[in-house]
């Protein structure tokens, strides 16, 4: 008998999870930070503060249990997010995360003087604000001072992983989203290297998901009271880890996350490309592969709304108070590119939006607008997958968004598709610990412990009446970016 430590490292807060080998979730804690926004569009963190969310957490989700059973640690974790220290392991800048728009010169550099032809030749994928290459190129113009003194680049989890066991790795899922990884040959890219200015000893040692990188340094071990020789797998960025935290493994599987942003995840078996690289094509957790689009706002868009706007932190209430003959005639449309947006359009300067409010345009219409406006831009990146010929009838739900009853019946009429829910909602930390498991010999297999632990308490169904209604809707919604794209631009230069 052993236990299981699942972390959730996210953007808000970092999750823990004790888990039993049969899966069974015994505690989650949790403890929340803040997020900087020092300009408009950028976002920073520091990740001293997710050493320090740990460390509180895990002393809380210990206590009450016999700790030295302990096997094995897994974390999946915020992607993209750049991390620099120097050469005594000091954080050199807080952490640039996964939706910062500031790079949108270095994208732009990328893009068109690079090429987006190389870029995808190389990586598999294009330039997106993001992606952490840009972040790199930002602070060698910007940040010099800074940028020299860089001895290791690493991603949030990574960081959280150096601090437990001293070991500089990262996991190919996660690296994925860099723009510096070969993503079909599963290696660093040496052009993507020298594009960067950066060597390769800059960068941590390559491994799967589920391999172990280390075991806990010692100090860990006597704060936490947990043996010296427990395991810490390499972990995965937070949808891969996700994705096998709902079971979403093996070919043509799909997962829907609504988290603080919102992803499609589509697992395959062998490498592929999307011609227009409107989605990513990543490595996943469990050695394969999978393509992925991503917007930057999802259930952020609820909490902005109704916290910033109305004034409550309540938004279950909120949500309570939307009718469901409101559904599918609601007149107000929403653009939910808070933060600018990433899959399909790739639009650092794209905004938030509201269309088609009146008088007597109410609060419950607002928040329906935005929810169903986060819905229409997930169904963008679904019609992408579609379009390269990929049947996607059914799929797993995760994320806090994903607790919605309301959100569940939009998003299977709007995006017609039979959702699965997964018997735990919180995917990434569940899949953390499951590559835990993996690494520790407990499970043979990423596919393997994901078929045996993932299980689904319950299903949504599209309706033809409403699945008809969304139809229309998503049509109009459709024409809205385009009509307002040069409008964004030219905003940027006021």
């Amino acid at each position: 008998m052993g236990y299981y430590i699942g972390v959730d490292l996210g953007t808000s807060s970092l999750k823990l999870m004790l888990v039993d080998p049969m899966g069974g979730i015994l505690k989650t804690t949790s403890r929340s930070y803040d997020v900087k926004y020092p300009r408009s569009g950028w976002s920073e963190q520091s990740p001293e503060d997710w050493w320090s969310a740990f460390l509180d957490g895990a002393d809380e989700l210990l206590d009450g249990f016999d700790s030295s059973l302990i096997k094995a640690i897994g974390v999946g974790g915020q992607m993209h997010g750049l991390v620099a220290l120097d050469e005594n392991d000091r954080v050199l800048r807080p952490a640039i995360l996964w939706n910062d728009g500031r790079t949108f010169k270095e994208v732009e550099y990328l893009n068109c003087e690079i090429g987006k032809d190389k870029l995808s030749g190389n990586t598999a994928n294009i330039a997106f604000a993001g992606f952490t290459a840009p972040k790199i190129l930002w602070m060698k113009k910007n940040e010099p001072e800074l940028f020299v003194k860089i001895k290791k680049i690493m991603l949030p989890k990574d960081y959280l992983n150096y601090k437990l066991t001293g070991s500089f790795a990262t996991d190919l899922s996660d690296a994925s989203g860099m723009l510096l990884l070969d993503v079909k040959n599963r290696c660093w890219s040496k052009e993507m290297i020298d594009i960067c200015g950066i060597t390769e000893d800059m960068l941590p040692k390559l491994y799967e998901s589920y391999e172990v990188i280390g075991t806990v340094k010692d100090s860990v071990s006597s704060k936490l009271g947990i043996k010296s020789d427990v395991i810490v797998v390499a972990g995965a960025g937070d949808n891969a880890a996700a994705a096998v935290g709902t079971g979403t493994v093996g070919n043509g599987k799909c997962n829907i996350s609504l988290g603080t942003s919102g992803t499609v995840f589509i697992s395959a078996d062998e490498f592929s490309v999307d011609t227009n690289n409107a989605l990513h094509s990543f490595c996943h957790s469990d050695g394969r592969y999978h393509l992925m689009g991503c917007i930057l706002s999802a259930a952020s868009c609820n909490k902005w709304l109704c916290e910033n706007v109305f004034k409550t932190k309540d938004i279950g209430a909120e949500i309570a108070n939307i009718k469901e003959e409101m559904l599918g005639n609601n007149e107000v449309y929403f653009l939910p590119y808070l933060m600018g947006e990433r899959s399909p359009v790739n639009d650092t300067d794209a905004r938030g939006v509201f269309i088609g409010m009146t008088p007597a345009t109410t609060r419950e219409e607002m928040l329906l607008a935005v929810i169903e406006g986060v819905t229409f831009a997930i169904r963008d990146n679904l019609e992408v997958a579609r379009s390269l010929g990929l049947e996607i009838t059914t799929s797993k739900l995760c994320g806090g968004g994903a607790r919605s009853e309301l959100w569940q019946k939009i998003l299977a009429n709007a995006l017609g598709l039979t959702l699965e829910l997964p018997s735990t909602e919180e995917g990434p930390g569940y899949g953390g610990a499951i590559l835990a498991m993996v690494g520790a010999g407990e499970y043979g297999s990423v596919k393997e412990a994901a078929s045996e632990l993932a299980e689904v308490r319950g299903t949504v169904c599209p309706t033809s009446d409403l699945t008809e209604k969304y139809e229309k809707k998503y049509k109009i919604y459709k024409q809205i970016y385009p009509a307002l794209k040069c409008v964004f631009k030219n905003m940027r230069s006021i």
